[in-house]
């Protein structure tokens, strides 16, 4: 295994043993479920907006060890962006984990979120690291909730 590759697996290890923002937020803007029934994961994203800015993200629930992990860097990720610049982050996670985008050679703003570029070659683990992604798309979208059947 690349050095590369065991850093992204360490980062992925310590954000589901250390979830960062694992939590409510009691006078959330928006909320939405999101269920993976495939892998078992559900999980609730909370979203505080200020105008057009995510003030605050959160999210509650339980799933395996890349579904936490990615709701965990997602909220890292999305805080105090835009929502344009959120809506963006999404597209380039989503098309990451699918193949549709080359994080070596494509411009991106995936940051440390390149950790799940590994998600592509285990084609059921795809939907574990996107269902908090679609989540927080439906909870911005204005929608209660999403499923990745």
């Amino acid at each position: 295994m690349s050095e590369l590759n065991e850093l992204y697996q360490e980062t992925i290890l310590e954000h589901n043993k250390n979830p960062r923002n694992f939590r409510e937020i009691e006078d959330a803007d928006k909320t939405a479920l999101g269920n993976n029934p495939l892998c078992g994961d559900a999980l609730e994203v909370y979203v505080k907006m200020d105008g057009d800015t995510v003030a605050d993200v959160a999210f509650k629930g339980s799933g395996c060890a890349i579904s936490k992990a990615s709701a965990s860097m997602m909220t890292q990720a999305v805080k105090g962006k835009t929502r344009e610049a959120a809506d963006l982050l999404f597209i380039e996670f989503h098309k990451m984990v699918t193949g549709e985008l080359d994080i070596e050679t494509e411009a991106n703003d995936l940051g440390s979120l390149r950790a799940f570029s590994g998600v592509l070659e285990f084609p059921a683990r795809v939907k574990c690291a996107s269902l908090s992604w679609h989540t927080l798309n439906a909870a911005l979208q204005g929608e209660d909730e999403v499923s990745t059947e």
